[in-house]
């Protein structure tokens, strides 16, 4: 018997490996989003400064690891056997949750999910054992406070942060501007050496105290000359960044950005830590109770030994901490999730990964609104000092000269969100709170980004939904957790050692599963940004937009056709499959020529001012390239909708008649191809004409159908289907003419006006 527990906790730990995996690839946005969007430094300083923040916030997570243990149940009135079903529920279920929100690209709360699923996982096994001894009620066995406590400060987290963010921002921004760099020459260094101290004092004189590698004699120490240190500090780093400007001519607010990141990564690791490793030492724990106990039966010996403080051995902090920052440089799911952060919160405008919601719409109109109200009982003087504090007219000037390499926003804001964040965090750690960095640094972005007018009115709906869907996104996190766990427990406790094998098995394809939908989506993500255009010196040339524009439509119109023919075939073919397949394939095409059209106004707007003519020609295209992949959308909606439904399909000579227009439009457009690849338009005269000739052809099918329909020998959902691919098959030709047109017109536009 204690062999296979032996087994259990083995298992634990290798699950911890995969947890600290999933969980730092989510939880990486929490401290690299701000120096990354400020881009304060190169890619690999950001890492190797977060990477050490990690390493050594590792050693400060002992005081953590009690909520693994008796923060959320009371491990006095459960046997040994109960607490293995308790923490091995919470591990497979912890892993399958964080993962499938890392393959969303969505960050999610690593505190949350651990807190609920113990709390799930506690429940499940408390109910089961209230079955069997009545006396006790489920009550008991929760740490109802303590729950309460840690949920109720994990959701004040969210409106503290985001209020604090927003004001601190506010206050900051109307003290250095937008245009920063004369008042950072004088002010620098005092603003450095506050936010570098902040920092100093709640990391050092309040988080040493938790460190395993420090003597008594030492914290002691610290906390009893707090005051002593923190004045020393603020006058040593300001002295110190005064001195490194002028002897260097350093970027303070660079060097705030990546202290700041610094002591986020060590923040989140001192704090996050508990939430990947909490559990399997708490298991590891528990094991060597039981060992230590002669003549003990796992299921007779309950586990008040888990009540008591227990020291974690450093080795085993360090371990965790070299596996985080492993995670860290290898993670590309780490950077989808730093991605989203990124864009809610950046300055400019641009396409925008979520769409608009009722909810967010009011809110806009709400804010519009009471901001009218406000601003007439504020002087007018007052309003206009303020707005010239957040003209942003110089910061676009830079944008425009950087191009796609400008930062998603400045310096001031980054350190804005360093700070605050890291503050809240260690605070929280202090006071032995689990509060969630995810909520935290995501709040505070947000907060800041709102101060900073980075949400105007032509972004401000998506950039609210982005964030109610993240909100959201945090409850779905909770109540999943405490279900799956919840049914996970009750199958370990019945099913014994043989279903944690087949869950650990489930866990297993589930990620491999995951992993390649990820990389399909990767792959999908960087094949539309081979359609972006490049830039010099912050401009575009019209020769570079034409060739981009040259090797973009034939590349999607030879795509269109070919799943022209595999939607028709697998329609034939009745392969709901395959439709399927052909269903995604459309939407894939759509994104790129979407991916296009939102361009249009970044390109024209960098195009050199004597090329400002040809972008005509370039919009012409991409509409009508666009719309070539709409009707094909039209087809293959409807056909698959059809086949799913189980209607009938066409008759053998409706198929035969298809079959025809399948090989002229192939011809067409494999000519089409041609013209666009050599830059050729001499045989279009020819194309117009088989152009012609197809859509005859389409007239005289569409009058046999209506003959059939007559003669009532087709149904009426394969009569609509049928007409509708005929109709949308004439739409996509005359749109494919007009493109072809366009871009006749675009070569030749620019064969006249060589560069």
């Amino acid at each position: 018997m204690e062999n296979i527990y032996l087994v259990f906790v083995v298992i634990l730990f290798i699950l911890a490996i995969s947890d600290l995996i999933v969980g730092v690839s989510n939880d990486a946005v929490n401290f690299l989003n701000s120096a990354i969007g400020a881009k304060a430094a190169p890619f690999r300083i950001i890492m190797i400064t977060a990477a050490a923040g990690i390493f050594l916030g590792a050693t400060f997570s002992t005081g953590m690891m009690e909520v693994a243990r008796k923060g959320i149940f009371n491990p006095q009135f459960f046997y040994f056997s109960d607490i293995m079903v308790i923490f091995m529920a919470v591990m497979l279920t912890d892993i399958i949750l964080l993962d499938v929100f890392n393959t969303i690209g969505l960050p999610t709360s690593t505190t949350v999910s651990i807190v609920f699923e113990l709390l799930g996982a506690a429940t499940a096994v408390a109910i089961i054992k209230a079955t069997h001894n009545p006396d006790i009620p489920v009550s008991e066995y929760i740490n109802s406070a303590k729950a309460l406590t840690i949920i109720s400060g994990i959701l004040l987290s969210v409106a503290v942060s985001f209020i604090a963010g927003a004001l601190i921002m506010f206050l900051t921004r109307l003290f250095f501007s937008f245009d920063y760099a004369g008042r950072l020459k004088y002010f620098g260094a005092i603003w450095g050496g506050i936010a570098i101290s902040a920092i100093t004092y709640f990391i050092l004189v309040k988080g040493a105290k938790n460190a395993s590698f420090m003597n008594d004699d030492t914290k002691t120490w610290i906390s009893q000359n707090g005051t002593t240190i923190i004045m020393l500090s603020m006058a040593g780093w300001t002295l110190l960044l005064a001195l490194i400007k002028t002897l260097f001519k350093a970027d303070i607010l660079k060097i705030v950005v990546l202290v700041g990141t610094f002591a986020l990564a060590m923040a989140f690791a001192g704090n996050d830590l508990v939430n990947f490793i909490g559990v399997p030492l708490a298991g590891f724990e528990s094991f060597k109770i039981f060992t230590s106990t002669p003549g003990a039966s796992p299921d007779t010996l309950l586990m008040q030994g888990l009540s008591g403080k227990v020291h974690t051995d450093t080795y085993l902090l360090v371990i965790a901490g070299l596996i985080m920052v492993v995670t860290l440089w290898t993670s590309s799911k780490a950077k989808a999730v730093v991605k989203t952060s990124v864009d809610l919160s950046r300055q400019q405008e641009g396409e925008e990964r979520f769409g608009s919601s009722f909810f967010a719409r009011s809110m806009v109109r709400g804010a519009i609104n009471t901001s009218k109200v406000i601003n007439k009982f504020i002087p007018a003087r007052v309003n206009t000092w303020i707005t010239k504090q957040f003209d942003q007219s110089k910061l676009e000037l830079e944008k425009e000269k950087l191009g796609k390499d400008a930062p998603a926003f400045d310096m001031v804001r980054a350190s804005v969100n360093l700070v605050v964040a890291s503050i809240l965090i260690t605070i929280a750690t202090n006071f032995k709170l689990p509060l969630s960095t995810t909520y935290v640094t995501f709040m505070v972005a947000m907060g800041t980004s709102l101060a900073d007018r980075a949400w105007g009115r032509e972004s401000a709906v998506y950039r609210i939904t982005g964030v109610l869907s993240v909100i959201g996104g945090w409850f779905l996190t909770a109540f999943t957790a405490f279900t799956v766990v919840f049914i996970v427990a009750n199958i370990i406790y019945f099913g014994g050692f043989t279903a944690v094998i087949i869950l650990i098995a489930a866990v297993v394809f589930f990620i491999y599963r995951s992993y390649r939908k990820f990389n399909k989506k990767k792959s999908d993500v960087s094949e539309v940004s081979e359609l972006e255009i490049e830039e010099i010196d912050g401009h575009i040339l019209s020769s570079s937009v034409l060739n981009k524009c040259k090797l973009s439509v034939s590349k999607i119109i030879g795509e269109v056709i070919n799943v022209y023919d595999k939607t028709l075939s697998a329609f034939e073919a009745e392969d709901r499959k395959g439709l399927k397949e052909a269903v995604k394939e459309v939407e894939q095409i759509n994104k790129k020529t979407k991916k296009l059209k939102n361009n249009i106004f970044t390109t024209v707007k960098k195009l050199q001012e004597e090329d400002i003519d040809s972008s005509l020609y370039y919009v012409q295209v991409i509409d009508y390239l666009r719309e070539t992949a709409h009707c094909l959308t039209y087809i293959a909606n409807p056909c698959f909708e059809h086949v799913d439904n189980n209607h009938k399909i066409f008759t053998k000579q409706q198929f035969n008649e298809l079959a025809n227009i399948r090989k002229e439009l192939a011809g067409i457009i494999e000519e089409s191809e041609k013209m666009i690849d050599n830059s050729s338009f001499e045989e279009l005269n020819t194309l117009l004409s088989d152009s012609q000739g197809l859509i005859e052809h389409l007239r005289l099918y569409r009058k046999e159908q209506l003959k059939r329909i007559k003669k009532e020998k087709a149904s009426t959902k394969g009569s609509l289907l049928y007409l509708n691919i005929l109709h949308e098959t004439q739409n996509m030709m005359l749109h494919l003419v007009n493109l072809l047109k366009a871009q006749r017109d675009f070569v030749a536009f620019k064969s006249n006006n060589k560069e």
